[in-house]
Parts: structure tokens; sequence; C-alpha cells
């Protein structure tokens, strides 16, 4: 085999990734890593860079192995899997143009573990061979990264010592600080219902409002995801339809000075989005609503931050980053805008 490629968020590099890298080197001549998530802003669920996650998986190996492994950031393209198979051939493709080699003649192959939903990729690429390799030692990230921001750092056993140096070296910084806020705030979340008989799942409603090229946002004031810009939305009370808790909600948090009426009539769509790891506050679906109102003489309608929103602002389509934006906001503007 020329390239076997590796894809996971590596959030961190544990024990486990080391494995499978180790088996992928003595299968192959080289190793691509796609490290996904690269274009979200740290969270609980992605608190390392794509710089920090590199540092931890090249320091893992001697030189003469590092030298063989080729780490490619992946973005992120929720609920759009066309964008993100063509993120991964371009990814491999790069590789591929940096050591001159033609896809068409190169053996290629795609390694991992089959380990839950999650990993429905590994039947996505038909042209690649499949290697599959056996779980770790039962090893997870999720737990290694949740205990690391409630303040314990993962035994040696379970990490290499280059992801220790660099979970070390950020609790030194602001950002983890902010990052253990919140899992704290997550976690004492997650506890008030724990003892429910089933876990709950959570409806909540989120507001697509867009002019003249321009979509309205906030800037989140509380936890998780303080300081993001995110839609406008939240749960729903028990006695409103979804469209009416849209409304209220986006009156709330941008003081929109649009009539119900107008807004109704310039809903243009509306679109269930429920991936279960969207937040990590718990399963929770949002129905998310599209309004698209008409240029006006008078420029954008007045807005201002409110209740949840630390301010309310309309920003250009093309300055929409996902590197700022709360949960799978981004993802949701650009599947309801076909962007």
């Amino acid at each position: 085999m020329d390239y076997l490629v590796f894809i996971g968020r590596f959030q961190p590099f544990h024990a486990g990734h080391v494995a499978v890298i180790r088996a992928a080197l003595e299968r192959a001549r080289d190793v691509i890593v796609l490290i996904g998530s690269t274009n979200k802003p740290r969270s609980t669920r992605n608190p390392f860079s794509f710089a920090e996650r590199c540092q931890m998986i090249e320091g893992a190996f001697e030189p003469s192995d590092a030298a063989r492994i080729h780490c490619v950031a992946l973005p992120d393209s929720l609920y759009n899997d066309h964008k993100w198979l063509r993120s991964v051939q371009q990814g491999v493709d790069s590789v591929l143009a940096q050591a001159d080699q033609d896809a068409d003649t190169v053996r290629i192959g795609l390694i991992g573990h089959n380990k839950d939903s999650t990993s429905y990729y590994l039947s996505l690429f038909p042209n690649w061979s499949s290697v599959a390799v056996d779980n770790y030692h039962n090893l997870s990230a999720t737990p290694i990264r949740d205990a690391y921001l409630l303040g314990a750092m993962p035994l040696t056993d379970k990490v290499p010592a280059s992801t220790l140096q660099v979970l070390q070296d950020f609790t030194q910084t602001t950002e983890f600080k902010r990052l253990q806020e919140e899992a704290w705030y997550i976690d004492e979340y997650r506890k008030s219902w724990k003892n429910s008989p089933y876990a709950p799942t959570f409806v909540t409603v989120d507001a697509v409002v867009v002019q003249a090229g321009h979509v309205l946002l906030i800037e989140r004031d509380g936890m998780p995801g303080r300081g993001q810009w995110a839609l406008p939305g939240g749960f729903i009370d028990h006695q409103e339809t979804l469209l009416e808790s849209c409304l209220r909600e986006l009156r709330e948090e941008t003081g929109l000075q649009v009539s119900d009426s107008l807004l109704k009539s310039s809903l243009k769509q509306r679109m269930t989005f429920d991936d279960p790891y969207r937040s990590a506050r718990g399963r929770t679906i949002t129905e998310a609503f599209c309004f698209e109102l008409e240029p006006d003489s008078h420029g954008l309608p007045a807005v201002q931050g409110g209740d949840d929103a630390r301010a309310a602002f309309w920003v250009p389509l093309a300055e929409v980053v996902p590197e700022r934006m709360f949960e799978d906001h981004h993802a949701i503007i650009s599947r309801l805008l076909r962007l």
C-alpha cells in the first residue's frame, strides 16, 4: 500500500490513535492523517487547535516515522456529506501533489475502527481499500477530554507524552480557564436531570433572518459558547407552537422592528436539525426558520441585543465564518441558504 488514510478529530490524540497509526505505518509507505473539525471555534467538544493536534500526533513517533505522517486539516461540513467527501478527497490529493504522485496510479486505503454511527464514513470511499483495526483497550477521546476539562490530567497509559505536554501547556492559558468554566457549567446542567428515568430530548428554535446579503446574528452572553456568534433562538415554551417560539425569541434577543405578519409572509422554509452531537448540553433538536426580507431603501432594520444576547447585529454573508459560530449554526445557515 502506498498511502493509508486515517480520519479523526483527535480531541485529544490518545494511545488508541497511536496504535492505529503504527498499524498503518506497518502496512503502507506513508500515512495521511486527516484532522477533523479544524474550522470550529474552541469548545468543550473541540478544545484543541489543528496545530496543537499536529504536535500531539507528530511528537508521538520517532523522527523517521513522523516524516512518513502527513497531517492535513479537514473542515467540518455538517448536514452536507458531499462537501465533506470532497474535502477528504482534496486533502488526500494535496499530499499526492506535494509528493508529485499520480492519484490514478498510487494505491490508497482507509484505515480505522468501526466504533459507532460516527464511523459510517468508512464505507463512503469505494475506490479505496479498507483496513479494519480493533479498538485499543476500548479507549475513547470523549471521557479523556471531559475529565481533563474538569481538572483531571489523563494517565500516561491513556495518552502519549506529546499529548500530555500539549495538555499541560494548555492549562496555563486563558482559553483553558474559559473552557473549564464551561465544562463545569455543562456538568452541573446535566446533573440537573440525571435522575430522570430517560435522558431528556430538548427542543429549540432558531431564526435565520436575511436581507440584502446580510444575516441577523447575536453574540452569546451565557454559557455555553459565551462570546460566539449565533442565530437568535432558544428553548420553546410549553404553550407555544414552534413558529410562535421562534418569533418570540427573535424579538427578545434582537428587538427586530418587523411585524409578525411581515415575518410570516417572508418565511421561505423551515428545517429540522438533529445531529446527535450538535449541542454539548444534551440531545437537542432544533427547528430553524428562514425569513427572507425584501431589500428596503431605508437600509437594514435596527436591532439591539437583549435577553440572552450580549449584542445583535447584521453580518454580510461573506463574513459569516464557522470559526466564530456557535455549535452548528454556520451549518444551519449554509444549508438553508444553500451557500
